[in-house]
């Protein structure tokens, strides 16, 4: 064989050989040089897990997933990036409070508030509706609509019976003002319920029961003309007492979009809030007020802007 072809095959199979190895001593570095970045990027990003919708149908949640984007957006020159992420499963209330308070896939909910959710979870008391989750429409058998047109008392109404969540504060204000109230488990047999004659009436924030009738249409409710309830109460965001930063991120987000006027134009432009505000016709009902003793001492009455008034948004 030629010294020259010899010398070439040397060549070359050194340089695969230095290659390999090569490739071999700097793919690991790769790696871990790779996995280190994204550590760090992750680092930088708040994981903000909520609870999803009961069903599939169920947008009570949109307006609220809206404001939590509002807050953390507010806040994300001071906190950096967030990234969303909703629960495996849907999750009753009660489930939710559990999970979010072991830290277990749920960061923040939001809900009515009461003396003991206080004490379970660390309230952000910026009323996410201003105080509209007290103002309930009726949802009815579309043929019981005459049994509602001559109620104009309380004595009247509590004749009837009403439906509700087993873990909602309202099932506790309604019965400690002297109504009846059948409870259930699952929130989608609250309908069935009604439909069957368990119970007369549903009472639903006036942002929540035009899509859930139109939902079951074959169920045949509709919802009451005439009645408004009314007790004083708030939505807020709650978050673990473990995660006081989280709260203060929202807190911090909130108060921002309240000043600026973001917050505002959000809650009266929604789809969801802004069918409901146009469509309720709210003075036009007769309003039978309740007492709420749920009612935290601590809740910002005394913050008017945090509340709604009668005509705003109409």
């Amino acid at each position: 064989m030629p010294r020259l072809h010899l010398r070439s095959t040397f060549r070359t199979t050194v340089r695969a050989t230095f290659n390999h190895a090569c490739r071999r001593a700097v793919t690991p570095l790769l790696v871990t040089l790779t996995l280190l970045l994204s550590a760090s990027v992750q680092a930088d990003v708040t994981l903000v897990r909520h609870p999803q919708g009961v069903t599939e149908w169920d947008q009570r949640n949109d307006y609220f997933i809206a404001v939590l984007r509002l807050a953390l957006d507010k806040t994300h020159d001071q906190y950096g990036d967030y990234l969303l992420e909703e629960s495996s499963q849907p999750l009753t209330q009660s489930r939710a409070i559990a999970m979010l308070s072991a830290d277990d896939e749920v960061d923040v909910l939001w809900s009515m508030t009461s003396r003991l959710r206080e004490t379970q979870m660390l309230p952000v008391r910026i009323p996410l509706l201003k105080g509209l989750m007290g103002y309930r429409l009726f949802i009815i058998r579309a043929e019981d609509e005459m049994w509602f047109k001559d109620i104009t008392t309380l004595d009247q109404l509590r004749e009837l019976r009403a439906g509700q969540g087993h873990d909602w504060p309202d099932a506790e204000i309604l019965r400690s003002n002297g109504l009846h109230v059948e409870t259930s488990v699952e929130y989608e047999n609250l309908f069935r319920m009604l439909h069957a004659g368990r119970f007369d009436f549903l009472p639903r924030a006036i942002n929540e029961p035009w899509e859930e009738v139109k939902a079951r249409q074959e169920l045949d409710l509709s919802i009451e003309k005439n009645l408004l309830l009314y007790y004083p109460t708030a939505s807020y965001f709650f978050v673990s007492k473990n995660n006081p930063a989280l709260a203060e991120r929202l807190r911090t987000g909130l108060e921002k979009a309240i000043a600026d006027g973001s917050f505002e134009t959000l809650l009266l432009n929604h789809p969801i809030n802004a069918f409901a505000l146009k469509n309720a016709r709210m003075k036009e009902r007769h309003m039978l007020k309740l007492v709420n003793p749920l009612l935290p001492a601590e809740t910002p009455l005394e913050r008017k802007e945090l509340w709604w008034q009668m005509g705003e948004g109409e």
